[in-house]
């Protein structure tokens, strides 16, 4: 009597195996990341890959991040907010300003003399966004809002005054930057980056706004000869704001535990990385560009600094007319910009 008892419990359990359904394997995602960045530039080698690896590490290889520099998925940089707002690609790198008129508001933080730090720009940039950004970037999940800051690059001739902009044809990433050069009497031409040393070599600029940690990656080690900074605390001319978004309906399709790798490595919990990475690479880039016994390097006066932070006071009166066209309160976003620098700058 036991053993058919424990032939018909065995034979019972062996049905409820048979039928109980296979638990399903954990999701598994792949992102396709894509930025006009060549794989020679630092901010793809320093800051792009490590945050792949991070978050492929973190979610068990859960999430594969695919990496596509140079846009080699097509298209143009200025294509690149579309293509991440359309699905085109699930995460995008990029300079906004490439697509001037389309993100308004961050632009003040590329404003003549704002910029203090890498530090406080990036910090008072993740309050900006909150509070002045939210329409804007309503089709985006945004992973991190940075800047950095550029000088300025000659083949010529070194910039040692205001006059020596006449006539001079300047590269610049955005309008901001064209229009303070503008403002102190040059010709910018704003072109992407890849275009730059190509048009440096034939002559069609001579000079360019530049950043030293890009530098390396368009050979401007090579192709110019001075460099101008300024006096004082704020020795950049000009500041370039980017953006690390994510397709909105891709990062909500994700499973929450996949969400939380996406959330640990964004925002805030980002910053410190974004802000460790941009001023080593900084460095780094001055480095290269110091090690050519050719290059002279040139740091205005007190007195010519002042001269350029007047000369430039129009762009600002430029950019608030911008904003109150668009129905924003110009005023009151050019202060809240400086007084949250001003505060993550103490």
């Amino acid at each position: 009597m036991k053993r058919a008892i424990t032939a018909v419990l065995a034979a019972a359990l062996a049905c409820m195996l048979a039928g109980a359904p296979a638990s399903s394997p954990a999701q598994e995602v792949t992102l396709r990341l894509q930025t006009f960045m060549p794989p020679v530039a630092n901010p793809y080698k320093h800051f792009l890959i490590p945050w792949a690896d991070k978050v492929s590490k973190e979610s068990n290889g859960r999430i594969k991040v695919q990496l596509y520099p140079s846009m080699q998925l097509g298209g143009a940089p200025t294509t690149l907010l579309q293509q991440v707002r359309d699905g085109v690609v699930d995460i995008i790198w990029t300079l906004p300003g490439f697509t001037p008129g389309v993100m308004v508001k961050d632009e003040v933080f590329e404003l003549p003399f704002l910029h203090r730090s890498t530090r406080s720009t990036v910090l008072a940039l993740q309050d900006f966004v909150e509070r002045h950004m939210q329409k804007e970037l309503a089709p985006y999940h945004v992973l991190q809002v940075h800047a950095h800051a550029g000088t300025l690059f000659m083949t010529k001739h070194p910039i040692n005054r205001i006059e020596d902009f006449r006539g001079m044809k300047l590269r610049t990433p955005s309008r901001t930057a064209a229009w303070i050069v503008e403002a102190l009497g040059g010709s910018p031409v704003q072109v992407a980056l890849p275009e730059l040393g190509p048009m440096l070599s034939k002559g069609t600029v001579s000079s360019s706004v530049l950043t030293y940690e890009i530098a390396p990656a368009v050979k401007m080690q090579d192709l110019v000869d001075y460099f101008t900074t300024l006096d004082g605390p704020q020795p950049r001319m000009g500041t370039t704001v980017f953006m690390f978004l994510m397709n909105k309906r891709r990062y909500e399709s994700l499973p929450p535990d996949l969400k939380a790798v996406i959330d640990a490595n964004s925002g805030r919990r980002l910053s410190p990385f974004a802000i460790q990475v941009w001023d080593m690479i900084d460095a780094e880039g001055l480095k290269v560009m110091q090690s050519r016994p050719k290059n002279k390097f040139v740091t205005l006066s007190a007195q010519e600094t002042d001269r350029f932070k007047k000369a430039v006071q129009p762009v600002f009166d430029r950019y608030k007319e911008e904003l109150d066209k668009s129905g924003a309160d110009g005023a009151r976003i050019i202060a809240d910009a400086q007084a949250l620098v001003e505060q993550y700058a103490k």
